[in-house]
């Protein structure tokens, strides 16, 4: 399905999820009310924020195709990726792929299962939560789009580690009902 750019934002709007601008207006009314302290306006401002992405990724899924998604998604984690500043904490692993696994097996408690032969990786987060802190989470709410910025994360942190491209697929989500979120990495020749 070919979608442009013109199309897919009419769909945000028409699956409730365009701002238009109003909301806007209202945090820039909050953070100028005297009444409220900085830090509640400020926790209010992430709410709404985290609110408004978990609706745009539950519609997301119903209204637009699911490769679209996984494509605009993907490149837009390479936000979260540089404020995070990974180049920077990736750097002592860079051509040591078994000293990055090591690593967030230690400090991350992941678990990875890495077989050489095949150039795969199986990647489990090993958490019962959702680390991600761009949407909420609420229970019924799907918004597993989500797991498509994962993926480009993924695919960009084991690809600057083993110097070498990479392509990540989230094959068990919370999101999705699993148990933890797992990484499917399979390192291209």
């Amino acid at each position: 399905m070919s979608t442009s750019r013109k199309d897919f934002i009419k769909k945000l709007c028409v699956s409730g999820t365009c701002l238009c601008g109003f909301s806007s207006i209202m945090l820039t009314a909050k953070g100028n009310d005297n009444t409220n302290t900085e830090t509640t306006s400020q926790n209010e401002g992430n709410q709404l924020i985290q609110e408004w992405i978990s609706n745009v990724l539950s519609n997301l899924d119903i209204e637009i195709d699911k490769e679209l998604i996984r494509g605009v998604l993907k490149k837009s984690s390479i936000v979260h990726y540089n404020n995070l500043k990974m180049d920077e904490m990736l750097s002592n692993y860079i051509g040591d792929l078994d000293k990055f696994i090591n690593f967030i097996e230690d400090k991350w408690n992941w678990k990875i299962d890495y077989n050489k032969t095949t150039k795969t990786l199986i990647a489990d987060e090993n958490k019962n939560h959702c680390v991600c802190p761009i949407s909420n989470y609420e229970k019924g709410i799907n918004s597993s789009a989500m797991c498509f910025c994962s993926e480009g994360f993924a695919e960009k942190m084991f690809s600057t580690v083993a110097g070498i491209p990479a392509s990540a697929e989230v094959i068990s989500s919370i999101r999705r009902g699993d148990d933890s979120c797992k990484y499917k990495i399979k390192f291209q020749d």
